[in-house]
């Protein structure tokens, strides 16, 4: 489920949504979520001093804490 969100929202902001690739890597208390998108899009995903990308993280968290989960993303270059 946090794997859809996020790629959703990444699609959302990106210029080739087609190149977004989301993993899960699933521990027993924390997921990961690494989120992989292209090279000239990595800078929306970002944002500005790192505010899109703290943001998606806050969503993330706050979503997480509803199923009692912790999920980190991770975004790769």
């Amino acid at each position: 489920m946090m794997k859809e969100l996020i790629e959703y929202i990444a699609k959302a902001l990106v210029d080739k949504p087609e190149e977004v690739v989301v993993n899960e890597i699933e521990g027993e208390q924390t997921s990961v979520i690494e989120l992989k998108v292209a090279k000239e899009d990595l800078g929306k995903v970002i944002g500005k001093q790192g505010r899109t990308a703290r943001a998606m993280r806050t969503i993330l968290s706050a979503a997480s804490t509803k199923i009692n989960k912790r999920s980190v993303l991770e975004i790769i270059e």
